[in-house]
């Protein structure tokens, strides 16, 4: 349904970079009263917003401060009952770890039109930036995208299915559950060699690439001292044609893409 006065966009406003924006989310940006934002969310992009437009910080930090997601429900409803357009703007794609079923469900509960502008998330971005893809003929045949924590503390999954050969997957919010991750794939079959890579700062000017294995995550993620938001990508090596390089327990192996 196309936004109107008293109504929200949900925005996806990409791994960071504006240029990877779509049209439909600077043309909703531009358009906006009131944008509700994550904390991840660039200087830049936030520049596009509408001029004076009211920019309010809702960010949320893993084992961290955050905002009460009852908080953001409530200001998006009172925002848009005032008659205005808010957008909701979240890093990636609003879809993909985002709680965006929540923030639905209060809005139709109610009764608050709203939209969806999907964005890049950040994994797309983080294995375009090694110059690999996310699946390949004769090696995967999906790909899972999963969280390092949840709601509870470290998430659960299938670490079975995950340890297989050949499966590759994007870890999100995953540096503090690193070690944790590592000791449930190797428990359950996954090769100590299996390459990793961390991106960090997926397409903005500080993006950097952590190449590493399975057993040497851990120690390369602390020795790194990683301060951004990062992607690890399971099974994925950086391309030989940009670098690739073999990092042995416990080096730490840097690309820098400035």
């Amino acid at each position: 349904m196309p936004p109107t006065p008293g109504s929200v966009s949900f925005v996806g406003a990409g791994p960071g970079d504006p240029d990877l924006l779509t049209l439909r989310a600077v043309r909703a940006l531009e358009a906006a009263d009131v944008v509700i934002h994550d904390r991840l969310i660039s200087a830049e992009i936030l520049a596009l917003a509408g001029r004076g437009a009211r920019l309010i910080d809702a960010g949320k930090e893993g084992f961290g401060p955050s905002t009460p997601q009852a908080e953001i429900h409530a200001m998006l409803v009172a925002s848009a009952r005032s008659g205005a357009r808010v957008v909701r703007l979240k890093a990636g794609d609003s879809g993909v770890f985002g709680r965006l079923d929540e923030e639905i469900e209060a809005l139709e509960a109610a009764g608050i039109r709203y939209e969806i502008v999907p964005g890049i998330t950040s994994a797309a971005a983080a294995v375009a930036a090694i110059g690999q893809s996310f699946t390949r003929r004769g090696r995967n045949s999906g790909v899972r995208l999963v969280t390092g924590h949840d709601a509870k503390g470290f998430a659960d999954h299938d670490w079975r299915a995950l340890a297989r050969p050949g499966e590759v997957a994007a870890i999100y919010m995953g540096k503090r559950a690193a070690r944790y991750i590592t000791g449930r794939l190797l428990m359950h079959g996954a090769r100590a060699e299996t390459p990793v890579t961390v991106v960090e700062n997926a397409s903005r000017p500080e993006e950097r690439v952590l190449s590493t294995t399975l057993a040497a995550l851990p120690d390369a993620l602390e020795a790194a001292g990683l301060s951004g938001p990062a992607v690890i990508l399971l099974g994925l090596a950086p391309r030989s044609a940009r670098a690739e390089v073999h990092v042995p327990e416990p080096a730490v192996a840097w690309e820098a893409f400035l």
